[in-house]
Protein backbone atom coordinates (compact mmCIF):
# COMPACT_ATOMS: atom_id res chain seq x y z
CA UNK A 1 0.00 0.00 0.00
CA UNK A 2 1.57 3.13 -0.93
CA UNK A 3 0.18 6.85 0.01
CA UNK A 4 -0.37 8.81 -3.06
CA UNK A 5 0.71 12.60 -2.81
CA UNK A 6 -1.50 13.99 -5.47
CA UNK A 7 -4.52 12.10 -4.31
CA UNK A 8 -7.98 12.65 -6.64
CA UNK A 9 -10.32 15.04 -5.91
CA UNK A 10 -13.90 14.24 -4.77
CA UNK A 11 -14.67 16.30 -7.73
CA UNK A 12 -13.52 13.40 -9.73
CA UNK A 13 -15.72 10.63 -8.25
CA UNK A 14 -18.74 13.74 -8.44
CA UNK A 15 -18.14 13.88 -12.06
CA UNK A 16 -18.58 10.10 -12.25
CA UNK A 17 -22.29 10.89 -11.31
CA UNK A 18 -21.76 9.77 -7.49
CA UNK A 19 -24.75 8.67 -6.55
CA UNK A 20 -24.11 9.83 -2.57
CA UNK A 21 -21.36 12.83 -2.29
CA UNK A 22 -23.19 15.19 -5.16
CA UNK A 23 -25.52 16.23 -2.82
CA UNK A 24 -22.51 17.67 -0.88
CA UNK A 25 -22.50 21.39 -0.05
CA UNK A 26 -18.77 23.20 -1.24
CA UNK A 27 -18.04 23.56 2.37
CA UNK A 28 -18.68 20.10 3.28
CA UNK A 29 -16.77 18.95 -0.07
CA UNK A 30 -13.60 20.82 1.08
CA UNK A 31 -14.00 19.36 4.53
CA UNK A 32 -14.28 15.67 2.92
CA UNK A 33 -11.21 16.34 0.77
CA UNK A 34 -9.25 17.63 3.60
CA UNK A 35 -9.55 14.82 6.42
CA UNK A 36 -9.21 11.51 3.72
CA UNK A 37 -6.33 9.68 2.96
CA UNK A 38 -6.02 8.04 -0.58
CA UNK A 39 -4.08 5.25 -1.47
CA UNK A 40 -2.90 2.55 -4.14
CA UNK A 41 -3.49 -0.79 -2.96
CA UNK A 42 -2.48 -4.44 -5.14
CA UNK A 43 -4.21 -7.42 -6.01
CA UNK A 44 -4.93 -9.63 -2.84
CA UNK A 45 -4.64 -6.48 -0.31
CA UNK A 46 -6.83 -6.53 2.44
CA UNK A 47 -8.26 -3.57 3.05
CA UNK A 48 -10.48 -4.08 6.21
CA UNK A 49 -11.01 -7.59 7.71
CA UNK A 50 -14.02 -9.16 8.88
CA UNK A 51 -14.16 -8.99 12.85
CA UNK A 52 -12.31 -5.70 13.19
CA UNK A 53 -12.88 -2.69 14.29
CA UNK A 54 -12.87 0.36 11.40
CA UNK A 55 -12.49 3.90 12.36
CA UNK A 56 -13.36 5.12 9.12
CA UNK A 57 -14.97 4.36 5.56
CA UNK A 58 -13.49 3.71 2.34
CA UNK A 59 -14.66 5.38 -1.52
CA UNK A 60 -13.11 2.91 -3.94
CA UNK A 61 -11.92 5.33 -7.05
CA UNK A 62 -10.42 2.74 -9.09
CA UNK A 63 -10.35 -0.77 -9.10
CA UNK A 64 -12.71 -3.88 -7.70
CA UNK A 65 -12.72 -5.39 -4.51
CA UNK A 66 -14.55 -8.22 -3.32
CA UNK A 67 -16.42 -8.34 0.06
CA UNK A 68 -16.58 -11.68 1.99
CA UNK A 69 -17.66 -13.40 4.70
CA UNK A 70 -15.72 -16.67 6.15
CA UNK A 71 -17.32 -19.75 7.41
CA UNK A 72 -16.58 -22.19 10.26
CA UNK A 73 -14.21 -24.24 7.19
CA UNK A 74 -12.63 -21.17 6.80
CA UNK A 75 -14.33 -20.97 3.03
CA UNK A 76 -15.09 -17.51 1.72
CA UNK A 77 -18.42 -16.81 0.87
CA UNK A 78 -18.67 -13.72 -1.62
CA UNK A 79 -21.48 -11.26 -0.36
CA UNK A 80 -20.69 -8.34 -3.00
CA UNK A 81 -18.39 -6.44 -5.44
CA UNK A 82 -17.28 -3.08 -4.97
CA UNK A 83 -16.18 -0.69 -7.98
CA UNK A 84 -15.45 2.94 -8.64
CA UNK A 85 -17.54 5.51 -6.82
CA UNK A 86 -18.95 2.87 -4.69
CA UNK A 87 -18.28 3.11 -0.97
CA UNK A 88 -17.97 0.36 1.71
CA UNK A 89 -17.30 0.03 5.37
CA UNK A 90 -20.01 3.19 6.11
CA UNK A 91 -22.39 0.78 7.81
CA UNK A 92 -20.10 -0.54 10.81
CA UNK A 93 -19.07 3.19 11.31
CA UNK A 94 -22.68 3.99 11.53
CA UNK A 95 -23.95 0.87 13.58
CA UNK A 96 -20.60 0.96 16.02
CA UNK A 97 -20.09 -2.44 15.56
CA UNK A 98 -17.54 -4.28 14.34
CA UNK A 99 -16.42 -5.07 10.22
CA UNK A 100 -19.00 -7.58 8.97
CA UNK A 101 -16.87 -8.91 5.84
CA UNK A 102 -13.41 -8.24 4.80
CA UNK A 103 -12.74 -6.10 1.82
CA UNK A 104 -9.96 -7.80 -0.26
CA UNK A 105 -8.72 -6.49 -3.65
CA UNK A 106 -8.86 -8.20 -6.89
CA UNK A 107 -8.00 -5.75 -9.18
CA UNK A 108 -5.32 -3.08 -8.19
CA UNK A 109 -7.47 -0.25 -6.51
CA UNK A 110 -7.07 3.55 -5.54
CA UNK A 111 -8.77 3.62 -2.46
CA UNK A 112 -9.64 6.83 -0.64
CA UNK A 113 -9.96 6.52 3.47
CA UNK A 114 -12.73 9.22 5.24
CA UNK A 115 -12.89 8.92 8.88
CA UNK A 116 -15.48 8.14 10.86
CA UNK A 117 -16.38 11.42 12.30
CA UNK A 118 -16.35 13.07 8.87
CA UNK A 119 -19.68 10.27 8.07
CA UNK A 120 -21.28 11.12 11.19
CA UNK A 121 -21.36 14.83 10.62
CA UNK A 122 -22.52 14.61 7.36
CA UNK A 123 -25.79 12.56 8.51
CA UNK A 124 -26.17 15.43 10.67
CA UNK A 125 -25.89 18.12 9.07
CA UNK A 126 -27.27 17.11 5.07
CA UNK A 127 -30.35 15.16 4.91
CA UNK A 128 -29.83 14.98 1.09
CA UNK A 129 -26.97 13.09 2.19
CA UNK A 130 -28.32 11.21 4.58
CA UNK A 131 -31.14 10.10 2.79
CA UNK A 132 -28.90 8.84 -0.41
CA UNK A 133 -27.07 6.51 2.36
CA UNK A 134 -30.56 5.06 3.71
CA UNK A 135 -31.37 4.29 0.19
CA UNK A 136 -28.10 2.80 -0.70
CA UNK A 137 -28.27 0.89 2.45
CA UNK A 138 -32.04 -0.61 1.58
CA UNK A 139 -31.15 -1.28 -1.78
CA UNK A 140 -27.83 -3.28 -0.64
CA UNK A 141 -29.84 -5.09 1.72
CA UNK A 142 -32.51 -5.95 -0.82
CA UNK A 143 -29.76 -7.36 -3.05
CA UNK A 144 -29.05 -9.49 0.42
CA UNK A 145 -32.06 -10.92 0.45
CA UNK A 146 -32.10 -11.57 -3.13
CA UNK A 147 -29.71 -13.35 -3.04
CA UNK A 148 -30.40 -15.44 0.26
CA UNK A 149 -33.77 -16.31 -1.52
CA UNK A 150 -31.87 -17.66 -4.74
CA UNK A 151 -29.54 -19.71 -2.24
CA UNK A 152 -32.48 -21.32 -1.48
CA UNK A 153 -34.28 -22.21 -4.02
CA UNK A 154 -32.86 -22.00 -7.11
CA UNK A 155 -29.96 -25.01 -8.18
CA UNK A 156 -26.53 -24.23 -8.66
CA UNK A 157 -27.15 -23.91 -12.63
CA UNK A 158 -29.51 -21.66 -12.30
CA UNK A 159 -27.34 -19.43 -9.92
CA UNK A 160 -24.38 -19.67 -12.20
CA UNK A 161 -26.29 -18.34 -15.20
CA UNK A 162 -27.68 -15.68 -12.94
CA UNK A 163 -24.56 -14.83 -11.41
CA UNK A 164 -23.50 -14.68 -15.07
CA UNK A 165 -25.84 -12.17 -16.10
CA UNK A 166 -25.29 -10.12 -13.07
CA UNK A 167 -21.76 -9.66 -13.51
CA UNK A 168 -22.68 -8.38 -16.83
CA UNK A 169 -24.65 -5.95 -15.59
CA UNK A 170 -22.68 -4.72 -12.98
CA UNK A 171 -19.07 -4.71 -14.93
CA UNK A 172 -20.63 -4.53 -18.77
CA UNK A 173 -18.72 -6.05 -21.41
CA UNK A 174 -16.18 -4.87 -23.61
CA UNK A 175 -16.12 -4.63 -27.69
CA UNK A 176 -15.82 -8.16 -27.65
CA UNK A 177 -18.52 -9.19 -25.45
CA UNK A 178 -16.04 -10.43 -22.73
CA UNK A 179 -17.13 -9.64 -18.74
CA UNK A 180 -14.89 -6.80 -17.85
CA UNK A 181 -13.82 -8.26 -14.54
CA UNK A 182 -11.87 -11.33 -14.00
CA UNK A 183 -12.49 -14.00 -11.20
CA UNK A 184 -10.84 -17.39 -10.52
CA UNK A 185 -12.90 -20.44 -10.68
CA UNK A 186 -12.76 -20.74 -6.42
CA UNK A 187 -13.85 -17.02 -6.72
CA UNK A 188 -16.88 -17.72 -8.76
CA UNK A 189 -17.97 -20.55 -6.92
CA UNK A 190 -18.02 -18.37 -3.42
CA UNK A 191 -20.29 -16.29 -5.31
CA UNK A 192 -22.57 -19.40 -6.15
CA UNK A 193 -22.08 -21.06 -2.94
CA UNK A 194 -20.62 -23.84 -4.26
CA UNK A 195 -17.70 -26.26 -4.75
CA UNK A 196 -15.21 -25.38 -7.62
CA UNK A 197 -15.39 -28.69 -9.04
CA UNK A 198 -19.06 -27.53 -9.68
CA UNK A 199 -18.70 -24.47 -11.04
CA UNK A 200 -16.01 -26.04 -13.30
CA UNK A 201 -18.21 -28.23 -14.72
CA UNK A 202 -21.11 -26.18 -15.16
CA UNK A 203 -19.05 -23.72 -17.36
CA UNK A 204 -17.64 -26.44 -19.55
CA UNK A 205 -21.87 -27.27 -20.12
CA UNK A 206 -22.42 -23.81 -20.82
CA UNK A 207 -19.21 -23.62 -22.98
CA UNK A 208 -20.66 -27.00 -24.80
CA UNK A 209 -24.26 -25.58 -25.06
CA UNK A 210 -22.79 -22.18 -26.78
CA UNK A 211 -24.08 -19.79 -24.21
CA UNK A 212 -20.35 -18.92 -22.98
CA UNK A 213 -16.75 -18.87 -24.72
CA UNK A 214 -13.93 -19.66 -21.65
CA UNK A 215 -10.59 -17.31 -22.00
CA UNK A 216 -8.29 -18.22 -18.93
CA UNK A 217 -10.27 -16.32 -16.18
CA UNK A 218 -11.98 -14.50 -18.98
CA UNK A 219 -15.41 -15.49 -20.02
CA UNK A 220 -16.98 -13.90 -23.25
CA UNK A 221 -21.18 -14.21 -23.20
CA UNK A 222 -22.66 -15.61 -26.24
CA UNK A 223 -25.84 -16.44 -25.69
CA UNK A 224 -27.54 -13.52 -22.89
CA UNK A 225 -31.20 -14.82 -23.90
CA UNK A 226 -30.18 -18.42 -23.12
CA UNK A 227 -28.43 -17.58 -19.51
CA UNK A 228 -31.54 -15.91 -18.50
CA UNK A 229 -33.88 -18.88 -19.63
CA UNK A 230 -32.04 -21.10 -17.33
CA UNK A 231 -31.39 -18.60 -14.83
CA UNK A 232 -35.79 -17.57 -15.14
CA UNK A 233 -34.04 -14.09 -14.78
Amino acid sequence: MKNIQNFPSCEECIAKDHPVFKDLTPEQLDNVNYDKACNIYKRGMVVFQEGHRINGFYCVFSGILKLYKTGIDGKEQIIRFAKDTDIIGYRSILSSELACTTAKVIEDATICYIPGDQLHTLVTENPAFAMKLMQLTCKELGEANNYITDIAQKTVRERLAEILLLLKERFDLDENQVLQISLTREELANIVGTATESVIRLLSEFKQDRLIELQGRKIKILNIAGLKKIASF
